[in-house]
């Protein structure tokens, strides 16, 4: 009984310790210790670095928002929302239960802490899918004819009580944004505008024009739908007798007597959103996935138009006589069977955009027309799925501490087709990429969002719990890296010497 105690005891014990730590080394010869953080989470989403030093931390399926402890992992729950979502757990579900309904994409996605959080605004913005139409309709709950499938997400103000530590006094700012099983982007910045702070959040274009959503209509260039847009509210109601009390009068696309939320169009799926000022300018930067190429990095300005889907990547014909889309759906219209629209010239479309047209800053992987006219006829001819070199990129961080030499001023961009962290350095003014790409920590694994910490020696990244999308997006990592739901941290190991210090190429 003794020994059973004992072996009890230390296995207590041995659970509480922190996860063991190894090395890895970066391109540049740059090492961090590797620790993972907490495991066997619900697809963790977000990961902020709160002022509290604690991990702020949303999980896409198990609707939960937690504050963990990065020393140790331990994890507490401050809101749990599965009583706002209305429609199953479709993921855990078989066939014969589901009737072949998709989980959406995402689910609980975005969060933003308010600036002022521990000095007398202790406001948390949530971003989350609750409403499914097809959820009481028999078989998979989407329209006909691949018509879509559609969501409505929330986004929803909470105050934090740090006595009790949990969300409370839930507002809604918004509770039409569509949503759908594909493309809902769904990530929260707090960036200022003429020095005052507002709120953005990420909608993708649902996916339309491909897979389930073959027939249903692409909204992105369409500036009376939130679909394909960023979208900018105001941190706190203004007082005004109408009921878009959350929404900026000087918004870009509002009219008379109807406010809108839209400050930017043309977007595919920007899943990463991040504010940083460089040498005394401020940026919002976004990152996007792109179809068979063409992965983005944006400046999110006021009223532009980022050309998706009629100018895909750069302004550089790649895309001429090609669609943002395709299906083996004969039934659905034009050359590539689909609601995208055939792109006569990308720049015949640029040039109808006029000033408010805006290329991206970098391109990932701008596949020559003729590679991407293979793949969409193979694709279209149904004869198997083509690969492709992409990144999928899942989020973005600016690095502008000066912790890590060579990484000040640098975008950090995880990656959920390969399995990397992409780093990408910005020039003097900020408003573009210089010198090469650099991948780190590479691992079967698709990481879905960074935080980095206030002093830019510890860098934290999510991974996903599973590892397919509704997309093309997909690994089945098999080896011991492989971290299903975890937080992974990467803390930088200072050179011993000068002649390590790595320097950008």
């Amino acid at each position: 009984m003794l020994r059973l105690l004992l072996l009890s005891a230390i296995c207590i014990f041995t659970a509480a310790l922190p996860a063991s730590s190894q090395t890895v080394t970066g391109p540049l010869g740059e090492e961090f210790t590797r620790r993972v953080v907490i495991k066997k989470l619900s697809d963790p989403w977000e990961i902020t670095y709160g002022p509290d030093n604690f991990l702020w931390v949303t999980e896409a399926k198990g609707y939960t928002v937690s504050r963990v402890n990065p020393a140790s992992g331990e994890r507490t729950v401050i809101l749990d929302l599965n009583q706002e979502r209305k429609f199953p757990r479709y993921d855990q579900q078989d066939e014969e239960q589901s009737g072949g309904k998709r989980w959406p994409q995402g689910g609980l996605m975005g969060l933003a802490l308010h600036p002022q959080l521990l000095n007398g605004k202790p406001y948390v913005y949530l971003a989350y899918i609750y409403t499914f139409e097809g959820a009481d309709k028999t078989g998979d709950g989407c329209r006909d004819k691949e018509g879509g499938c559609y969501y409505t997400a929330r986004l929803v103000r909470y105050t934090y009580n740090a006595k009790t530590q949990k969300l409370t006094k839930p507002l809604i700012l918004s509770d039409t944004i569509p949503a759908s099983n594909d493309h809902n982007s769904g990530r929260l910045a707090i960036a200022p505008v003429a020095g005052k702070d507002y709120l953005f959040l990420t909608v993708g274009d649902m996916g339309a024009g491909q897979y389930a959503n073959g027939g249903r209509p692409n909204r992105a260039q369409s500036s009376s739908s939130y679909e394909g847009k960023v979208l900018r509210f105001n941190l706190e109601p203004i007082q005004t007798n109408g009921q878009n009390t959350w929404v900026p009068t000087d918004n870009p696309f509002a009219e008379a007597g109807r406010p809108s939320a839209i400050w930017s169009t043309g977007h595919r799926n920007a899943q990463g959103l991040a504010y940083a000022e460089v040498n005394g300018t401020g940026y919002l930067y976004s990152s996007e996935h792109g179809p068979f190429s063409d992965d983005e990095i944006n400046i999110i300005q006021k009223g532009k138009n980022y050309g998706h889907p009629l100018v895909i990547g750069y302004n550089d014909g790649n895309y001429d006589g090609l669609a943002a889309g395709t299906t083996p759906h004969a039934f659905l219209p034009g050359t590539w069977q689909t609601t995208y629209p055939t792109i006569s010239t990308e720049a015949a479309n640029a040039k109808a955009m006029g000033a408010a047209y805006h290329d991206p800053i970098f391109s990932f992987h701008p596949h020559a027309n003729a590679f991407l006219l293979a793949a969409m006829k193979q694709i279209r001819a149904d004869s198997g799925k083509p690969d492709w070199p992409s990144e999928a990129p899942s989020s973005l961080a600016v690095y502008t501490a000066a912790a890590i030499p060579g990484w000040q001023n640098s975008l950090l961009v995880p990656s959920l087709k390969n399995g990397k962290l992409i780093r990408l350095q910005l020039n003097k003014q900020g408003n573009g990429i210089t010198g090469d790409t650099l991948s780190y920590f590479r691992a079967p694994i698709r990481y879905r969002d960074i935080a980095v910490s206030p002093d830019g020696t510890r860098l934290y990244l999510s991974t996903d719990s599973v590892t397919v999308s509704s997309g093309p997006s997909e690994e089945d990592p098999q080896d011991e890296n492989a971290c299903s739901g975890c937080i992974i941290e990467f803390t930088y190991k200072p050179a011993r010497n000068k002649a390590q210090i790595p320097k950008n190429p």
